[in-house]
C-alpha cells in the first residue's frame, strides 16, 4: 500500500482533544502545514525533503541523510514531550523509506517515467469560532495529482488516469483514511496551538517599518519610475500602495516581499507615470505595528527634497568646508614661517 507507513502514525502521534478555550486568540499565523518532496532521480536513488511551516515561517527542517528533523526555532517543539516527538520523527523516517519503496515497485503501474517529483502539502488552519480546517494534497511533476476532501481520496482533472487510479487503490483502505483524518483533524490543531503558545514572544513582535522614496531608471522616454521602499517591518503582512490623493492607483507594481538579516521584511512598490503627471501622488503604508496611523510620503513633498538634500548635498558642502579651512589655516602657518 502506497501509504502504508503511515498506519504507524495512530499509535505514536496523540490524538488528544481539540478543544480551545474561547480566551485564546489567534495572533499572526493561524496555519501549520508539513511540505514533501519526494525526487525519484532513477529505480535505485530517491531524495525525500520535509519541512514544516507556520504559514511562511519555516520552524522544522528534514535531514535526508540521517533521517531526523531539524528544530529551526526554540519552540519548534510545541507542547509535545520529547518522547512523543522522537516517536513522530521516527514514523515520518519510516513513512519516507515505505513512501519511496511503494513508488519505486509501481513506476511501471502508473506509467512513470524517470526522473520524476512528487510534491505533498497536508495541515490544518485554524479560524475564529471554535473552526479546524485540515486539507492535504498532492502533486506530480508540478500538476496537481489528488486530495483528500470529507476524508475520501479525489484525483485531479490535471492527474488523469494514474491519479484515478491512485485514489482508487488508496480508498481500498478506509481504516488508513481515518487515521490520516484524525492526524489533520485532531493531531495537528492541537500541536498548532502548542507552537502558537510557545513562539508567543517572536510571533506576536511587532516592529515598526521605516519607509522612503526614490525614482528608478525610466521605462520609456517621458516617464517616470516613482519607487516605494518599505523596510524593517514584522510580521510579514503589510499593504503598500501608490495613491493620487485619496485613490489607489491601478498602475501600482508590487514585488517581492524579501526578507532582511534580522528577521524583518523588506517591499518595494513601483509606479510608472507619464512625466509631468506625478503630482498628488503618494505612498501609503499600512501594517499591524502601526496602530491604524498609517505612513503616508507625498512624492515631490519638501520633506522628500530635503531629504535629497541632506543625503547626497549637504556632506558635498561640508567637505568643501572642511578643505577651505584646512587651506587657509596651512597657508597661515606659511606666512608665520
Amino acid at each position: 500500500m502506497l501509504l502504508l507507513p503511515l498506519l504507524l502514525l495512530t499509535d505514536l502521534i496523540p490524538g488528544a482533544d481539540n478543544k480551545r478555550g474561547h480566551e485564546h486568540a489567534l495572533h499572526g499565523p493561524t496555519s501549520f502545514h508539513v511540505i514533501q518532496i519526494s525526487s525519484f532521480v532513477n529505480s535505485t536513488w530517491t531524495q525525500n525533503q520535509g519541512s514544516g511551516w507556520l504559514e511562511d515561517l519555516q520552524i522544522h527542517g528534514w535531514d535526508s541523510d540521517s533521517g531526523t528533523a531539524i528544530f529551526l526555532k526554540p519552540w519548534s517543539k510545541g507542547n509535545f514531550s520529547d518522547a512523543e516527538l522522537t516517536e513522530v520523527v521516527e514514523a515520518f523516517r519510516v513513512y519516507f523509506i515505505g513512501f519511496s519503496r511503494q513508488i519505486q515497485d509501481r513506476v511501471s503501474e502508473f506509467e512513470l517515467t524517470y526522473p520524476f517529483e512528487f510534491q505533498g502539502i497536508g495541515g490544518c488552519e485554524l479560524h475564529s469560532g471554535e473552526t479546524t480546517v485540515s486539507f492535504l494534497r498532492n502533486a506530480l511533476g508540478g500538476l496537481d495529482f489528488m486530495s483528500l476532501q470529507n476524508n475520501m481520496c479525489v484525483p485531479a482533472k490535471e492527474g488523469g488516469r494514474r491519479a484515478q487510479m491512485f485514489c482508487a487503490l488508496v480508498s481500498e483502505y478506509q481504516g488508513l483514511l481515518n487515521i490520516i483524518e484524525t492526524l489533520l483533524s485532531n493531531t495537528c490543531p492541537r500541536f498548532l496551538l502548542g507552537v502558537l503558545n510557545a513562539g508567543k514572544a517572536e510571533l506576536q513582535r511587532q516592529v515598526k517599518p521605516e519607509a522612503w522614496l526614490s525614482s528608478g531608471p525610466p521605462p520609456l522616454p517621458g516617464h517616470l519610475l516613482l519607487v516605494c521602499h518599505v523596510s524593517g517591518f514584522y510580521p510579514k503582512p503589510v499593504w503598500v500602495m501608490w495613491m493620487r490623493g485619496e485613490q489607489e492607483h491601478p498602475e501600482t507594481r508590487q514585488g517581492d516581499i524579501l526578507p532582511n538579516a534580522d528577521g524583518t521584511w523588506y517591499l518595494r512598490v513601483t509606479l510608472d507615470v507619464v512625466a509631468g503627471e506625478e503630482a498628488n501622488l503618494n505612498c501609503r503604508v499600512k501594517h499591524s505595528s502601526l496602530g491604524g496611523q498609517d505612513i503616508v510620503l507625498h512624492w515631490g513633498h519638501p520633506t522628500y527634497t530635503m531629504v535629497i538634500i541632506l543625503a547626497i548635498i549637504l556632506p558635498t558642502f561640508i567637505l568643501l568646508i572642511c578643505l577651505t579651512l584646512w587651506y587657509l589655516r596651512r597657508r597661515s602657518y606659511q606666512n608665520i614661517q
